[in-house]
């Protein structure tokens, strides 16, 4: 492993056709990238972003054990629309911006994230989709929507669409941040801190599972108390923007891989398009994308194999950096499926 560091790029495009009818004018897409895109055009790496967290959050799934070397990979982390670095309602000036911003789907991610690839990667060959929770859900559009172009996936703490149980969680969570008479319909002048605070403490406790408080697990991360674990949610969601934060949930909610022009919501076709390599890893304990879900699903997809996290730390055991023993699971499961996939 050399020292090769992350750099940070943009790609823009005039506008960008949403699948919901409108348009994103000069549409914006950060994303990091550590290491260099190789002759062939075969080693390229994709680690989609999740919800609630900024590119660089998915950095520790580069280096250190996992089989992502910057040395032999071209490793990409696109940042969501929506999420605060890419367009977003905080940073898009005039109308689109703030409360007025469009309505964005997975598949407009997945659509923008393409047009980079052919565009700055010369429609490079993709070794590897990986993703978390939300990046995990774009891990499978991906393979879905453009089969021929991705050769391996590893998606953990997901499912390929929202089932209603998640749905109506994030309706609870959506609804204590709109609750505060300071949001304004989406056209705050400061943000409304008492929503997002009521949001971050309904957030923490589908966020873990029921014995991860009843053993107290929240002391192996520093905290005293629930109380203190909360207030820690509670400064995170304070630094980030309301209408982000809904503008993504949104995504979440809506979220289909079978929701495309091509599939026209055939549920078990798009799934049946996922015969490259994949690993799907729910959480035993995760309170909103079960295993249930998750297997379900796997059914469905001829290349994949389901592994379950056998954690107490519910969904966010599964989080790039989280835990070490599920680190190590997530780095085998990529290297597997990069060997299956002759990458290795």
């Amino acid at each position: 492993m050399t020292d090769k560091k992350w750099n940070i790029h943009e790609f823009r495009v005039p506008e960008l056709a949403l699948s919901g009818g409108g348009l994103l004018p000069a549409a914006s897409l950060i994303y990091h990238q550590i290491g260099e895109l190789n002759a062939p055009k075969d080693n390229l790496v994709l680690l989609p972003t999740y919800y609630g967290g900024a590119a660089q959050g998915n950095y520790p799934l580069v280096g250190g054990d996992s089989p992502l070397d910057p040395d032999r990979y071209c490793i990409v982390i696109p940042a969501m629309l929506g999420a605060g670095e890419s367009s977003s309602p905080s940073n898009t000036r005039g109308v689109p911006g703030g409360g007025h911003f469009p309505a964005i789907s997975l598949y407009d991610n997945i659509v923008l994230q393409k047009r980079l690839v052919d565009d700055r990667f010369g429609g490079a060959s993709i070794a590897l989709v990986m993703g978390w929770s939300m990046g995990g859900m774009q891990a499978l559009q991906w393979a879905s929507a453009f089969p021929g172009q991705v050769r391996s996936v590893v998606a953990s703490c997901c499912t390929a669409r929202c089932s209603p149980h998640n749905w109506l969680f994030l309706e609870g969570v959506k609804a204590a941040l709109k609750a505060d008479p300071g949001y304004q319909n989406g056209h705050y002048e400061k943000q409304p801190e008492a929503g997002l605070k009521a949001f971050a403490r309904v957030y923490a406790g589908w966020a873990y599972s029921q014995a991860f408080f009843r053993n107290r697990d929240y002391e192996l991360l520093g905290f005293g108390s629930v109380e203190e674990l909360l207030r820690f949610w509670e400064r995170d969601h304070l630094s980030q923007d309301a209408n982000d934060l809904l503008t993504v949930l949104a995504a979440w909610q809506n979220a289909d891989v079978s929701d495309t022009p091509l599939l026209e919501r055939d549920f078990n076709g798009a799934l049946g398009r996922i015969t490259m390599p994949t690993r799907v890893l729910p959480c035993r304990t995760d309170l909103y994308f079960t295993v249930e879900d998750a297997f379900r699903e796997t059914a469905a997809m001829p290349g994949a194999r389901l592994e379950v996290i056998e954690s107490d730390w519910g969904h966010v055991a599964g989080g790039p950096g989280r835990q070490p023993q599920v680190m190590s699971q997530l780095f085998r499961a990529m290297g597997e499926v990069l060997s299956e996939a002759g990458q290795n």
